[in-house]
């Protein structure tokens, strides 16, 4: 197993690109079932869930193949409608399968998902949106079972905004019959990504991005090339990697509008932040000011990048507060970034977090993803040297951070444990 090993205190400077997101990048390699034939994905990141999802299309009969960031999917020869458990377990995002399983074949079998362990993420939504769409389904031993002779469009209204839910049910309906309208959808901006390719796929998809998307179905869909849209949290941790640092970095590849959420906080806490030609500069202010954070859907501030502003308001001058309202289980970082000096109270959903002089290393392990880059960040601020274990969780959702941040100047090396 792998570990981290930070020497802190240097400043970031330098230029950084952001690789293709993670989040968009899922369930655009799952619609390709939906498109027989061979779909050219490009902008692919190098990560865990990446190649977890290609072993599981493998598993359904896919031919997969990569070459550098580019990955090619051959769907045509598809022939098993499950995905094991074994495959399944590993990865939430797995169990979007179904949908397009279901659309293609008329019938699925997935097992129930697992993933990160940051709060109860049911897919209830889902399922409860498929039957809306006419299917039959069976829960029996752990497996999701769906039978559908053709998915009939309907309208369907979320209880809550939900991502993975509004996106099974966009490739879910992309082929059924008539009009399917989703109401309270989550408006992401990797939903859109997802709509523009089912769109070049064939599918008649309006309003992604909204919070209220029609699909006309279509009889079939055909194999299309795509690139996939920068990823924005990654583009966000770098960005606090900058203001936890004092450092000054430009980061390239980005759409700073999918951040305004955070850029407006950063800046409310001092940083400078300026855009030009898809290239964004973040220069750290002298001294941090806190600012409070309420987690919300897109647009609001983001989920994933809580716990990473949480590692920078530890350094900012007075006292923060911080609500996540998204996850229940979504502190777990707080007892590592107190072993760095950090003083943080949670009362309920929220973290009061008072500003220190200064974070010293510490031996600290990674509960889930977004925990690990925000260990990573203390410990680039933090005096002396920083350990951090479980590193397995940072490789599903940063593609080689480790290099990119020593190419800053970061003094940062990944060893075996």
């Amino acid at each position: 197993m792998d570990k981290l090993i930070i020497k802190g205190g240097n400043k970031l400077k330098g230029d950084v690109q952001v690789s293709g997101s993670k989040n968009a990048a899922l369930p655009i390699f799952v619609s390709t079932i939906l498109a027989p034939g061979k779909n050219e994905i490009r902008n692919v990141p190098f990560l865990r869930d990446i190649n977890t999802t290609i072993k599981v299309l493998e598993s359904l009969g896919a031919q997969v193949v990569g070459n550098g960031h580019i990955v090619t999917i051959d769907t045509a020869g598809i022939n098993s409608c499950e995905a094991t458990y074994e495959l399944v377990k590993t990865m939430r995002a797995s169990v979007l399968v179904l949908g397009p399983l279901l659309a293609r074949f008329g019938k699925a079998r997935v097992s129930l998902p697992g993933g990160c362990a940051i709060g109860a993420r049911p897919i209830n939504l889902h399922l409860k949106g498929l039957q809306a769409l006419g299917a039959e389904i069976n829960l029996e031993h752990g497996y999701v079972e769906a039978k559908a002779k053709r998915l009939k469009g309907a309208r369907i209204n979320f209880d809550i905004s939900t991502v993975g839910g509004t996106e099974h049910l966009m490739m879910a309906a992309a082929t059924a019959k008539g009009e399917t309208i989703l109401e309270n959808a989550a408006r992401e901006p990797e939903i859109v990504d997802l709509a523009q390719i089912l769109n070049q796929m064939g599918a008649r998809i309006e309003g992604a991005g909204t919070d209220t998307v029609r699909i006309q179905g279509v009889t079939e869909l055909f194999p299309t090339t795509y690139s996939v849209m920068p990823d924005r949290i990654e583009a966000g941790t770098f960005m606090i990697a900058a203001a936890i640092t004092g450092g000054d970095i430009r980061i390239s590849g980005m759409k700073p509008e999918h951040l305004d959420a955070l850029v407006f906080k950063l800046q409310d806490a001092g940083v400078e932040i300026t855009s030009r030609d898809n290239v964004v500069r973040v220069k750290a202010p002298k001294k941090l000011k806190s600012v409070n954070i309420k987690t919300r859907p897109y647009p609001g501030f983001p989920t994933d990048m809580q716990a990473q502003f949480m590692a920078l308001m530890c350094l900012a001058e007075g006292a923060s507060v911080i609500s996540e309202n998204i996850f229940e289980n979504r502190y777990m970082h707080v007892s590592e970034l107190l072993r760095f000096g950090a003083d943080i109270v949670i009362e309920g959903n929220s973290a009061t977090v008072k500003g220190v002089k200064k974070l010293s290393g510490a031996p600290v392990m990674a509960t889930d993803l977004r925990a690990s880059a925000s260990l990573i960040l203390a410990g680039l601020a933090a005096a002396e040297t920083t350990e951090i274990s479980r590193i397995y969780h940072l490789d599903r959702g940063y593609e080689s951070i480790e290099k990119k941040l020593a190419a800053l100047g970061a003094d940062i090396v990944r060893v075996k444990e």
